[in-house]
């Protein structure tokens, strides 16, 4: 089990490596950029190109179905749910098979009223809330994962 991490806007990298340090877990920090956060010897950064999707098809070309994949991008979480991985939002909640359906068309909905002048895409603020709901969600998704 590996975890990968859509890193370029993502919250919660810290909270991510402190769950893979304790676990002793390989993590793949994949961007468009190099971050500059400081890592221990488990931890990939993966840079790819600027294009399009790039760093999406990387995670999804490399995650497997014992991996836990931590993105905020809805259509990134459909094709990994896809390939058999467990993944978690930003804020703890996981992407399932059984809700995935719902994110997709309630993105598509929500892009349509911006399109239209109906919605500004106002998004809440990321938490103390949201971030210690991740880091409860992720450390049950590796214990459970340990236990298969």
């Amino acid at each position: 089990m590996e975890i990968y991490v859509d890193a370029d806007a993502c919250p919660v990298k810290e909270e991510v490596l402190k769950v893979s340090y304790r676990h002793d877990l390989v993590v793949h920090l994949v961007s468009n950029a190099w971050l500059r956060i400081p890592v221990g010897e488990n931890v990939k950064k993966v840079v790819v190109s600027d294009g399009f999707d790039a760093a999406d098809d990387w995670i999804v070309e490399h995650a497997g179905a014992d991996d836990i994949c931590i993105t905020g991008d809805i259509q990134l979480a459909a094709r990994l749910l896809e390939a058999g991985a467990v993944v978690l939002g930003h804020n703890g909640k996981p992407f399932t098979t059984d809700n995935i359906g719902m994110a997709l068309a309630m993105r598509e909905l929500k892009s349509q009223l911006r399109d239209m002048g109906e919605d500004r895409g106002f998004n809440a603020s990321f938490s103390q809330k949201d971030r210690s709901r991740f880091l409860s969600a992720l450390e049950l998704a590796v214990q459970k994962g340990l236990r298969r």
